[in-house]
């Protein structure tokens, strides 16, 4: 029987890579003669031409589509946009970058045929990464791991292949603040790991800077743990402890030494200390109540602008849609996400 694989590759300013990316994925169609493939380049608001590249593409294969969205959602609702309009028997995240290479993909394959649901690309080195970056993603997993049920590997992105019916359980969880590798972990399914070296960008620069990286990072502790709630909650208290502990010091000095006690450099000293710890646990509470405000109001993860396809592909197959999943004839025509 023919079973079916989408590659899903989230693109933001891409166009330069995405032809490269097509010449070293067409060699691997002819090495799984079982398999039908269709690489579903997700448009994510570039402001360079990129999805006219995905359209031109896309009229000369027949094995590559493109979503593109109405404006930048993030690499989360990318993937999550990929996701949804991927109804084949196995799904593969990928970047166009090229820093995930395609040939691993056979291996994937190789291991999804015997049996593993889920296969995820562990990278044997960071060495494309600056040290200051490998230290800091070092520091936010041992963080992450300790007060999260949900654990992270630092050596694991989202290059991975999972099997439909995992693809079916992620379609589930629909909260709009998305930390795609904290779900995939969440769903559960034990997986199987496959090594690969990362490859150097053939295009550009990545658009994940520290600051956004940062930012990521408080979205993967803040989606998965409630730990820094608590945490505030028993500094506060032993913050109060020390207060009245300074306090009796000072009253019982006075009395039984006649010792004058502390004027303004200290009550100085404790109201800035007081006041920043104050105002960072208002910051850690803030994040939390932000994420409940952006969730509350229910907006959709992305918006879908255009989809395109091969032309004679969008024309052999028109036909209705089956209400769980998406025909070839779906693709072509705008559609809200």
């Amino acid at each position: 029987m023919n079973k079916t694989i989408s590659v899903i590759v989230p693109c933001f300013n891409e166009s330069g890579s995405l032809s490269h990316f097509v010449d070293r994925f067409r060699p691997l169609l002819p090495r799984h003669p079982g398999y039908t493939f269709e690489v579903v380049f997700v448009n994510d608001g570039s402001a360079d031409d990129t999805f006219s590249r995905i359209r031109a593409l896309a009229a000369a294969e027949s094995w590559v589509k493109g979503i593109n969205l109405t404006r930048n959602f993030g690499k989360e609702a990318a993937l999550t946009a990929g996701l949804d309009y991927a109804h084949s028997d196995a799904v593969v995240f990928m970047d166009a970058d090229l820093q995930h290479p395609p040939e691993v993909v056979s291996d994937f394959i190789a291991r999804w045929e015997q049996g593993h649901e889920v296969v995820v690309g562990r990278r044997v080195s960071r060495d494309t990464d600056t040290r200051a970056y490998r230290l800091l993603a070092n520091v936010f997993y041992r963080i992450s791991n300790r007060i999260s049920d949900v654990k992270l590997s630092e050596h694991e992105g989202d290059f991975r292949l999972i099997d439909r019916k995992v693809a079916d359980k992620l379609r589930q969880l629909r909260e709009n603040r998305r930390f795609m590798k904290g779900l995939f972990a969440w769903v559960g399914y034990e997986p199987v790991f496959v090594e690969y070296e990362v490859g150097r960008r053939i295009n550009g620069v990545s658009s994940f800077n520290t600051w956004r990286s940062w930012n990521f990072a408080l979205e993967g502790i803040t989606s998965f743990s409630t730990v820094p709630l608590r945490i505030w909650s028993y500094l506060g208290g032993l913050v109060l402890l020390i207060g009245l502990g300074y306090l009796l010091a000072i009253v019982l000095q006075a009395i039984l030494y006649g010792v004058v006690t502390p004027g303004y450099v200290t009550l100085l000293a404790a109201v800035v200390g007081f006041s920043g710890v104050l105002m960072i646990g208002i910051g850690i509470l803030g994040e939390y109540i932000g994420r409940i405000y952006m969730e509350v109001k229910q907006r959709p993860t992305y918006l879908v602008k255009e989809m395109v396809s091969n032309p004679l592909e969008t024309a052999q197959a028109a036909q209705p849609a089956q209400p769980e999943s998406r025909s070839a004839a779906a693709w072509g025509a705008p559609a809200d996400g």
